[in-house]
């Protein structure tokens, strides 16, 4: 490998009392990667050396076979080097994005869990948190992934549930959902080993707003999402959202949130412009969506995974919200895919 300079010239400057050697960071680029998410959590250790004038950060780009690897927008990104074994005490990011459950293999898989044996400290960005359970990571453990890919996640690791935070930091286990979450990240690394005076200057020379707080909701609130601060409205979204494989009566959901049935109609009119039962029958369509696009499952356990009574009217549903059957939908996807 050739010698890399981790230390780019630049105009801001601030002094930092460090004489250790540099932390080692590798991120593991797997098919169709996000490159926002990945960019993300690259800059902001480019920039910490960059405005101490310090190397307190190496990273190293790993792929399968040491080959270019494709992002999701198509850009090939060259890595450093192939599948290895990696310094105890370092630590390594699985980088993923869309389809993330054909992006590994038995080969990669066990090439995780052996770093992990090995005492290196696992991450993941964006959908890296397939790959991270697939290899045994995550049981017991605190962690999210891009909000997209929760349904998908749920449904192929029953005993497994991520947060819908921005990331999670359990331990030594740090993973993210993905685009500028993943900055947030690093910053919280980066005031971990170098104090919280350095983060803010990296945040600043990001350009970015810094959440500094790891349980921030990746999904901004309905609430803002609505241009409405009914705290009716929220939680009556909130109980659909955590009710769609059984769903409840309209009244029962007023009930839950202590107003009437037809109060609780003139504020989803009032707001979304539609009544809170098709509000609920979109959720239910749209979660569907996203499991014919990420699952093989058949198109009758989607329809029971979604709370309908039967794949025809998943059928009629889908069909009136997207325009076909989910059955073409879903070879249409595979096609395109091919």
């Amino acid at each position: 490998m050739n010698p890399r300079n981790f230390v780019p010239k630049g105009a801001a400057s601030y002094r930092i009392d460090y004489d250790g050697s540099a932390k080692e960071i590798y991120f593991l680029l797997l098919p169709k990667l996000t490159m926002l998410a990945f960019s993300a959590a690259v800059e902001p250790l480019r920039i910490a050396n960059q405005v101490t004038n310090k190397e307190l950060y190496k990273w190293f780009l790993i792929t399968e076979d040491g080959n270019p690897v494709t992002c999701s927008n198509g850009i090939e990104i060259t890595p450093d080097f192939a599948l290895r074994n990696l310094p105890r005490s370092s630590r390594l990011f699985v980088c993923s994005g869309i389809e993330p459950t054909e992006s590994t293999n038995p080969k990669v898989l066990s090439w995780i869990s052996r770093q992990k044996t090995f005492g290196c400290n696992l991450g993941g960005i964006c959908t890296g948190a397939f790959a991270l359970a697939e290899a045994g990571a995550l049981t017991g453990k605190r962690f999210t992934l891009h909000w997209e890919n929760h349904p998908a996640f749920v449904e192929h690791f029953h005993d497994l549930e991520p947060s819908a935070n921005l990331y999670e930091i359990d331990n030594e286990l740090m993973t993210c959902g993905g685009g500028n979450a993943a900055t947030d990240m690093m910053l919280d690394m980066i005031e971990s080993d170098f104090g919280n005076d350095l983060a803010v200057i990296v945040s600043d020379m990001c350009i970015h707003f810094r959440s500094n707080n790891s349980k921030t909701l990746q999904k901004s609130a309905f609430s803002v999402a609505l241009g409405s601060r009914n705290q009716y409205l929220i939680n009556a979204m909130q109980i659909m959202h955590e009710n769609l494989e059984e769903p409840l009566d309209i009244s029962e959901i007023a009930e839950a949130v202590q107003i009437s049935r037809r109060q609780l109609e003139r504020l989803f009119q009032k707001y979304v412009e539609t009544s809170p039962v098709q509000f609920y029958i979109e959720l239910r369509v749209a979660r569907a969506y996203a499991l014919l696009s990420e699952t093989e499952m058949a198109v009758a356990e989607i329809a029971a995974a979604t709370g309908f009574s039967s794949a025809t009217q998943l059928t009629v549903r889908f069909k009136k919200r997207y325009g076909e059957a989910p059955t073409s939908f879903r070879r249409g996807w595979s096609e395109r895919r091919e």
